[in-house]
Parts: C-alpha cells; structure tokens; sequence
C-alpha cells in the first residue's frame, strides 16, 4: 500500500507535495516563490511537520548530488536558508539536524562550488539566534573541514581563493555558534583550538600581493575584500576578543606552536605582527595572561638558537608596549626576573660555547657575535623607549622602585653578603653580568621622573649602586655614573652639560632651576656625605677617560641644580677645591692626562656654580684666575683638556699659586654673603669605609678580618693611631649573647610590671603611686630652687632669702674653662 501511494501523486503526505512543488522543472529558473511561500505558511502552521521537511528535503539533496543536479542542489540549500530564517519553533532542533546533515554533505564534496555553497549555507545558519537549546550538537566536523580548506593548494588560484575564504568564514561561523552558548561543545579546547588557530595564522601568512594592473578603485576594492589574510585577520580578532580569563592560554598556546614549527621567530616581522593582533583583539585586564605565556616560552627555548630567542625577546618588547595600559599586577618582577635570567644564561653559553658547559662532539656549536646579538635585544628590551622600558615608564612610582630594587639586586658584587665566581671564568662572567644589568638598569632609569629622591634612591639601592661605582672597571663605574644622572635630573638639563667648558655666561644655557624641596633637604642629610665620599674617589681612579670626567661633572653640576641648598653648595666647593688639592699634591701617582682634567673639572665646575650663586666677589676670583689660565696655563682648563687631541704640560709640578682657586679667598668672598665662612675654611676630608676597600677586591677570600680605625682627620698635630679593635668570631659571639641576655631581662621585668598591675589590690598602686609622684614633686622643687637662686658674685659672700650664709664663689677670672670652649 506505502508503495502505491509513492506512484500516486495525490496520494503522497502534503509536505512531500508542497516540498516538490519548489523545484521547477527547469533548475536554471530557480526557485518557485509562490510555491516556497505556501511551504513556508505551511511550516509555521504545523512546526511538528518541519522535521519531516527537513528530513525530505534532505533526502532529496543527497540524491541530486549523487546524479550530478547541481541546480536542484543550489534550490533545496536556498529554501532550506528561508526556512531556518522564518521558523524558530521548538522542535527546529530536528530540522537543524537535517539541515547540518545536508551541509555536511556538500563539504564532503570535491566540487568547490558545492563547498562554497554549504559554507554560505552554514554562515547564515550560524547568524541565528535560536530560542531553544541543543544538548547533543557536534560541531567537530565542521571544525575539521573548515580548517582543511583554509589550506587549500588547488591549481587554479582564484579558486583556491575562494575555498580559503569560505573554509576562514565556515570557522568564523562555528565560533559565532559556540562561543557564547554553553551547552554546544566547547569550542575553546585544546582539540579544536589547534586547529582553528594555525588555520588562520596560515592564512594570514600568505598575503597574496593585489595585481598591479587593476581597472578601477573600485574593482581594487572589491579585490582587497578577496583577501584571505585580512579575512583571516578579522576572525582572528573576533576569536581573541570572545576568549575569557580561562580561555586565553589555550588561544595562544597554539600562536607559539605555530610560529615555531615554521621557523617564523627569526625574521621577527610575522611574529610581531601575529602578537600585535592578540594584543589589541584581547581585553586589557587579560594582557598579563599573554606575556606570562610569552616568558614560558622563552624559557623553554632556553637552549635554542640565539637568533630564535631574540625573536622572542623582541616579541616580548612589542607585547610589552602594549601590556602598559592594561592591568599587570604581578607579572612586573616575572618579567624581568625571566629576561634577566636569560641574559646571565647567554653570558654563559657565549663563554662555555655549548649549552651544557661542555664540549662534545654531540655538543652544538655557539657563535659568539649571535649570543652578543641576543644579550643586546634582551637590553633594548628591558629598556626604555619600547619594550620594557616603556613598559615601566608607565608603572607607578612604587612599582617602578622595584623593578629597579630587584635588577640591581641581581648586579653581582664582591661584598661580605653576595658570594662571587673565583677564578678567571668567573670573572668574565661576573664582568659581563655587571655590564648587562647595569645597561639594563640605565635603560630603566632613564625617562625615570620622581619628585621625591627618598623613593627614587632608597638606602638599599643607593648603597649597592654606590658600592658598584668602586669597582676597578672603568666602564663599570661610567655606568654607574650615568645612571645616578638619570635617576637626579628631573628637569631635563642633562643634555646641556654633554660637553665640559667655562662659559662667560651661563644663561645660554637655558637652566630649568627650582628651589630645593623638603624632602630632597632631608635625602642630602642623610646620604650627601656618601655621594662626596663616591665622587671624589672617583675623581681619584688612574683609568678615568674623558666620558668619565664629562659624567662626573655632569653629576656636580645636576646636584648643584637639583638638590642643593646653601649648607649643599658649601660642600661642594669645598669637594671640587679637594679634588684640585688631589691633582696638586699627587699622592696617587696619577698621569699628566689625569691631573690635567682634574684642574679643568674644577675649573669649569667653578665657573658654573659661580654664576647660579650670584655673589660677585665670588665670580670675579673665579673669574680672575681661570683668565690667568688663559694666558699662561691653557692646559688646566677643559678647552684644551677635553678635546680629541688635549694639549697637556710635561710639568705640573711647579704650578703656582695664581693658578689655583685658593679655599681661604672663597671662604673670605662667600662668607660676607651670608655663607658658612667657618665651614668653608675646613678642607674636605672623606671619611672611608670598610665597604669601599672592599668594592676594590677581586675576591673576597682574601677577605679574614674587618678592622675598625677611629682617627682624628680634623688635629693639625699628627698623633699615633689607637691600635684598631680587631672583631673576631669571639667577639662577635660574645655581643650577640651579652645583646640575648639584656633583651630577656628587659622582657622579664616589662612581665614583672604587667604583673604586678593585674594582680596587686588597688590600696598597695595607689601607694606606690603615690609615692613616685612624692618623688617627682621633689625633684621640681629642687630645680626651681636652683633656677630663682640669684647668680654667684664674683667676690664676698651674699645672704641667702632664708638668712643663712653662702659660700664665696669663685671670680670670672679664676674660673678654668674646657680648651675647646668657644666665648
């Protein structure tokens, strides 16, 4: 009976009816809108029947793409889209299913135009916003096939095109479909994240060039559309900025696979490309996730090419930039923490010359000049301007004083606290490590702008950084130099004290001055005394170059501007007239060069500090004796000094007395202007520790025993010296223990007190209150009597306001007073 009522038109259920009455006899005329109209009204009537529609339809499509009927093909996909798009019902679950068969029929096809066909189908599909949910729909299919035609290789070009964008649109439809619906199969999974990801970055790889020879603008448009890379581009943006806090590894994980398998981190550009679109397609609370990932990455390419580790450092720089604006939390020290692991690992394989410390012949052979290439990227990028450096500009004040507290922290010194390498090896790597950091450390400090130098100095930075500017290596020491420049202008004027000279008029220059703050009067109280010590003996070192006179008094000169007070500009008066003693007196064997520029750098200082003091009598002897050098000692001033070719003097040892600036005429000069002429008149006289002795040492095992000197610098007699106190073991057990006991015997009476207080009745306090403000009216009694008795008289006796007689005190005369006692 079913059969006969299959040859029976009449007979046939109705949808069959209404679902062939659609298809023309003729395919080329398309689709029978009044027919498709009446299936629609007809659908929306029953929605129980659309499933049985779908399923026929379905099974239609599948017999005409077995015969080849590709226009009745194109019309049962047209009016499956107007029935997805008009009915909504809840049982269109089964219809979708039909409809998903159907498409996935056409995929599996190796006609382009048929996949091209079931694309477009899918991608109006996946703009619906269906009202009921689905709990047994896969997509894993579609994912899958999508992605193999986004590496479409056909012969023909423009077809390959055209299958590349529709597999790129097939996947910016499954992630549409699924990104938000948490019932569908999660689209983030690694599964179907390695395979969408790499499908996009392939696409956005091969940028196809747009043909020269274009008729029009707007044809040259049309043909920009075509391009699978930008369309590529544009899922990928969607992807990244659908992905949630917990999706944002799994997005980028396959980014780093990608670019690896394809040897892309070493031209660098589609790397940085590929970073710059997450960076700015994911949110910016999410920003921290993708450098944390991007750090891994570096660490587990630890041992790979130098070339391949630049990439991604340069990467790193890039992502960096951007990272700034968002929220990083603690990723800040990771960050640095990483690079500057990786610039100490370089160092070592650059002096090993494999990656395990050993040569082999298994062993990979390391280019010196690659690792140097590595170790300078690493640099930039902890510097300022781009990548990290950047990147710290924008922290706040705190955060930024710990990036710095932390690099410095790493700088290895050779202290009683922070162990170095022995042995020639060691040094090389100690040196090498020392140079890295501090270029890092000056690439952040630079652009670092504080009003408050107690933060941008803390005692803990300052004191290692100042520790590292004693150091045998003069290009140690320059960098230290700079880096306290960096750190002390604020007001921009570093760049104009490049060059040392003694400017007639220093107006030129164009100074921005303001008055010393309250906290930077309270930072030159407690550590001034430490910069002078530090400048000075700098200004002492044999291997001192021009660089390292320019930063030294490019250093004076910002102090003076930046930090100074009147008490601040004695004291370095009275440090630049020390230096010029050190250059005359010569106890340091220093070379014609060094004695010359010593004189100049006073001079020039002079000069300066001269003119923002405005004291004439000041400016005229300053001025008086550089004219005298003029004539008759061109080689003590920095004209001829700090020049490519310095015209020195074989003789320095017979310079006379007009040639210097004398201590006793500046003291004289200043002090009628309201200085401290007392304090002007004491010479400079550092006071050395045993921390800067220490600096000095190569090692610290020669290291047995520190020994502290007290000694009287100020006596103008020469008295032997009190033998030095040597701290032992011993002693030192013995002030810990004696420091234990006191500590327990303070505590043990606090308790007693506290006691006493919870426990005792309250008759027996008050008594012994009582009796202690008994005792302290009785001390004030004392005291006021003391204070409103009249003067002793020089001579007889006085009476007392009681009757009863005093003693004679003794005459004004007679009376001793201490040596050091000042009327």
């Amino acid at each position: 009976m079913y059969g006969v009522c299959g040859c029976c038109g009449a007979l046939r259920p109705r949808y069959k009816r209404l679902v062939d009455n659609i298809f023309p006899e003729d395919p080329e005329d398309g689709l029978v809108k009044t027919n498709m109209e009446k299936l629609t009204f007809y659908a929306l009537s029953a929605p129980e029947k659309l499933d049985r529609i779908g399923a026929y339809l379905s099974e239609r499509l599948i017999r005409d793409v077995g015969r080849h009927r590709y226009g009745y093909v194109c019309i049962a996909m047209e009016a499956l889209d107007q029935l997805l798009m008009a009915c909504h019902c809840q049982s269109i679950n089964l219809f979708v299913e039909s409809f998903l068969k159907m498409v996935a029929k056409l995929l599996e096809s190796e006609k382009p135009n048929l996949q091209i066909l079931g694309t477009n189908s899918f991608v109006k599909f996946a703009n619906i916003e269906e009202d009921t949910p689905s709990y047994h729909r896969s997509y894993d299919f579609f994912v899958s096939r999508f992605s193999e035609m986004c590496h479409s290789s056909h012969e023909d070009s423009e077809i390959k095109t055209k299958i590349r964008m529709s597999g790129i649109k097939g996947l910016q439809g499954v992630v549409r479909k699924t990104v938000n619906d948490e019932l569908q199969a999660n689209i983030w999974d690694p599964q179907h994240m390695d395979k969408i990801v790499p499908s996009l970055l392939f696409n956005l790889q091969h940028v196809e060039e747009a043909e020269s020879r274009s008729p029009s603008p707007l044809q040259a448009q049309e043909k920009e559309k075509e391009n699978p890379a930008e369309l590529a581009e544009r899922c990928l943006r969607e992807l990244l900025g659908r992905a949630a806090f917990g999706n944002i590894k799994n997005a980028i994980k396959p980014v780093l696979i990608h670019l690896d398998n394809h040897s892309l981190w070493e031209p660098k550009v589609f790397a940085v490309r590929c970073f710059k679109i997450i960076m700015y397609s994911i949110q910016p609370q999410h920003s921290h996730l993708v450098i944390q990932q991007l750090l891994g990455h570096l660490d587990a390419n630890s041992r790979s090419a130098a070339t391949v580790r630049a990439g991604i450092v340069e990467v790193l720089s890039e992502a960096a930039v951007i990272a700034a604006t968002g929220s990083v939390g603690p990723t800040v020290l990771e960050m640095f923490n990483t690079l500057l692991r990786q610039l100490r690992l370089s160092i070592d394989y650059a002096l090993t010359g494999s990656y395990d410390g050993t040569l082999s012949l298994g062993s990979k052979i390391i280019k010196e000049h690659e690792e140097r290439m590595f170790q300078e990227a690493v640099i930039k990028t902890v510097g300022a301007g781009r990548g990290l450096g950047s990147f710290a500009c924008t922290l706040p004040t705190y955060q930024r004083s710990e990036v710095i507290l932390f690099i410095m922290s790493k700088v290895p010194l050779p202290t009683l606290h922070h162990a170095v390498d022995a042995g020639r090896t060691g040094e090389n790597r100690n040196r090498l490590t020392q140079i890295m950091l501090l270029k890092s450390l000056l690439q952040v400090s630079t652009g670092f702008q504080c009003s408050n130098m107690m933060s941008a100095l803390p005692s803990n930075f300052l004191d290692r950084l100042l520790s590292t500017a004693l150091m045998e290596d003069a290009e140690i020491r320059l960098f230290v130099l700079e880096i306290l420049i960096s750190f002390i202008d604020r007001h921009g004027n570093r760049h104009k004290f490049s060059t040392i000279s003694t400017l007639s008029d220093i107006a030129v220059l164009k100074l921005k001055v303001d008055k010393c703050s309250r906290q930077d009067t309270v930072f030159m109280k407690k550590h001034s005394q430490q910069l002078y010590r530090h400048i000075y003996l700098s200004c002492k070192e044999e291997t001192n170059m021009q660089k390292h006179y320019e930063a030294l008094y490019g250093l004076l000169v910002l102090i003076s501007i930046e930090l100074a007070n009147e008490e601040v500009l004695v004291d370095l008066i009275r440090l630049v007239l020390a230096v010029q003693d050190v250059a005359q007196v010569n106890e340091e064997n220093l070379s014609v060069y060094n004695r010359c520029a010593l004189y100049a750098l006073g001079a020039a200082y002079l000069n300066l500090i001269s003119q923002l003091t405005t004291v004439p009598a000041f400016c005229q002897h300053i001025h008086e004796v550089i004219e005298t050098r003029k004539k008759e000692a061109p080689y003590m001033l920095p004209e001829d000094v700090f020049v490519e070719r310095p015209r020195l003097s074989q003789n320095l040892d017979g310079v006379v007395i007009e040639f210097l600036f004398r201590q006793s005429k500046i003291s004289e000069v200043l002090g009628g202007s309201g200085y401290n002429s007392d304090r002007l008149c004491l010479p400079y006289i550092p006071q050395l520790t045993d921390e800067d002795r220490l600096s000095k040492r190569k090692s610290i095992g020669e290291t047995i025993s520190l020994q502290v000197e007290v000694e009287s610098r100020n006596s103008p007699e020469k008295e032997e010296r009190v033998p030095a106190e040597e701290i032992t073991y011993e002693t030192l057990k013995k002030a810990i223990v004696d420091s234990v006991a006191v500590e327990e015997q303070e505590r043990e009476r606090r308790r007693q007190v506290v006691e006493k207080f919870q426990k005792a009745p309250f008759e027996e306090i008050a008594a012994h209150c009582g009796a202690r403000a008994s005792l302290l009216q009785s001390r004030l009694n004392q005291i006021f009597e003391i204070t409103i008795r009249p003067p002793p008289s020089p001579s007889g006796t006085i009476t007392a306001a009681y009757g009863q007689a005093q003693s004679h005190s003794i005459p004004v005369y007679e009376m001793k007073f201490p040596d050091l006692c000042v009327y």
